[in-house]
């Protein structure tokens, strides 16, 4: 059976859905809720085929953004985290009348590196698609760690996402392999900048995934957007400067 998980929690008259990463589930936002749930009324989605959101296959990132914008509020701010916020900018291109402000944390229009444009190397990716059909759960925890390092909380951080990940039931190789399809196919940096409602790009200057060379070309690419870099911070600034962050979102939230 096919369905989407999604708990809604807070206070606030404003929506906000917060999507995760490759590999997760909702879990991964529970301290970011506790902080924001007195200002905002908070949709977590467990993306299909993650955590919670059990019986979906692989599918194209239009297919995973169709099925979550099913299940989301009719007008809401969008927070997607790493391949999240590869769908919530899909969302945004597809239905934009029901995204009323974009924010991607550690995300990247375009994740694998060309020739010029800074990212994942290709065959990285291609290694751990191969990877997962012989060692799933190590290929898992290793892409796990490479997401902490640089931070200086990096141990405690990759624990407490891999007790995330083992939390819940892990996703099949199928639905992982079709996630790094589209960290390495999808390329959204030229649709993105026809987007017209506010959108901000978080991103910690550590980050080994989405390396920091990325924000100035955004920035000349998407001049009305606005980027902010978590100096201290790695791929997980939500987890490692949990409080920083919040205060980033609440700021953009609120401003008219």
């Amino acid at each position: 059976m096919n369905t989407l998980y999604r708990e809604t929690i807070g206070e606030g008259d404003r929506h906000l859905v917060l999507l995760h990463g490759w590999g997760l589930n909702a879990q991964v936002w529970r301290y970011t809720a506790e902080r924001l749930a007195p200002h905002f009324c908070l949709h977590l989605i467990d993306l299909p085929g993650y955590g919670r959101s059990e019986g979906f296959g692989a599918m194209t990132l239009e297919e995973m953004a169709e099925i979550v914008l099913a299940a989301a509020p009719e007008k809401a701010a969008w927070l997607g985290w790493s391949l999240g916020g590869l769908v919530a900018s899909q969302i945004a291109l597809t239905a934009p009348q029901r995204v009323e402000k974009l924010i991607t944390v550690a995300s990247s229009p375009c994740f694998a590196a060309q020739d010029d444009w800074p990212g994942i190397r290709p065959d990285v990716l291609h290694g751990f698609q191969h990877q997962l059909s012989e060692d799933f759960q190590r290929t898992v925890e290793r892409f796990l760690a490479l997401q902490t390092l640089g931070s200086d909380s990096a141990r405690q951080d990759a624990r407490l996402l891999k007790s995330i990940v083992l939390g819940l039931p892990m996703p099949g190789v199928e639905v992982l392999n079709g996630g790094l399809e589209i960290l390495r196919s999808v390329d959204l940096r030229q649709p993105m900048t026809a987007l017209t409602m506010p959108l901000l790009r978080v991103y910690g200057a550590l980050d080994g995934l989405v390396p920091r060379k990325v924000v100035p070309l955004l920035d000349e690419l998407w001049p009305q957007s606005r980027s902010e870099i978590m100096g201290k911070a790695s791929h997980a600034p939500f987890i490692s400067h949990p409080d920083a962050f919040c205060s980033i979102v609440e700021s953009f939230l609120i401003a008219k």
